[in-house]
């Protein structure tokens, strides 16, 4: 061998091959130490125990993975239950909502029915009302009698508040021209100053004209007229013409 081969001018670069050779070298070395270590008297015995003992291992983690994919399927059924249960109350709670929309509207909806109702009826009673003031009243028909004319001239009298009673017109009328409405005195100072008594009540054109009742005729013969312009005159100086029991 060459002089100074371990000096690095003469280190040469491991091959692949040299590198495979020191590992079998080193690994034969390990087992020589192991086989001086066991004493001569014992036996060589082959043990599962190794073997035994990475079964073992797996099934703790058969199991462990067991757990916990139990685990898991356990929160996600919780999971899914409480979606479930979630999605139930917000169901409950939407059809509850719309429950009492419903009702809500359906109370809205009869007090709006009622409402028109009430008001269709108060038009129809309005309308009632109505014809019943437009309704045209038949007038009061009156004898063209003496008892005819009373009755109508105290209605008029009654409307334009001259006081009288039947009793009290017909006194006097029967005093006056005995129920004739064409009687007339040609006679007394009255016809001698040209105006003379005319009439059931025997009254005089300027008494006439100054006591004349609206809607009565324009005429001394006229038994209404005659009447009412009588009582309105007597009402105004005796205060009726009750309180007349004579000429006047």
């Amino acid at each position: 061998m060459p002089k100074n081969f371990l000096t690095s001018g003469y280190r040469r670069a491991l091959t692949r091959q040299h590198k495979i050779a020191v590992a079998g070298v080193a690994t034969l070395g390990a087992a020589a130490i192991a086989l001086s270590a066991v004493p001569g008297n014992a036996q060589t015995t082959t043990t599962a125990e190794p073997a035994a003992a990475q079964v073992a291992f797996k099934n703790e983690q058969i199991k462990d993975v067991k757990a916990s994919v139990t685990d898991q399927l356990a929160n996600a059924t919780l999971k899914a239950e409480a979606i479930a249960a979630k999605k139930k109350a917000e169901a409950d709670a939407a059809a509850k909502k719309k429950a009492e929309a419903a009702k809500k509207a359906a109370a809205e909806a009869a007090a709006k029915k009622k409402a028109e109702q009430a008001r269709k009826a108060k038009e129809a009673a309005s309308r009632s009302t109505a014809r019943a003031q437009v309704k045209p009243v038949a007038a009061k028909t009156y004898a063209n009698n003496l008892d005819g004319w009373i009755k109508h001239a105290l209605d008029i009298m009654d409307k334009h508040n001259i006081p009288g009673t039947y009793n009290g017109l017909y006194r006097n009328i029967i005093r006056e021209s005995s129920g004739n409405p064409n009687a007339i005195n040609n006679w007394d100072i009255n016809a001698q100053n040209g105006v003379p008594s005319i009439g059931l009540l025997q009254v005089i054109k300027p008494t006439f004209d100054a006591y004349h009742v609206p809607g009565t005729a324009w005429s001394q013969y006229d038994p209404v007229a005659n009447l009412t312009a009588a009582a309105n005159y007597a009402a105004d100086r005796y205060g009726s013409i009750d309180n007349v029991n004579s000429a006047y």
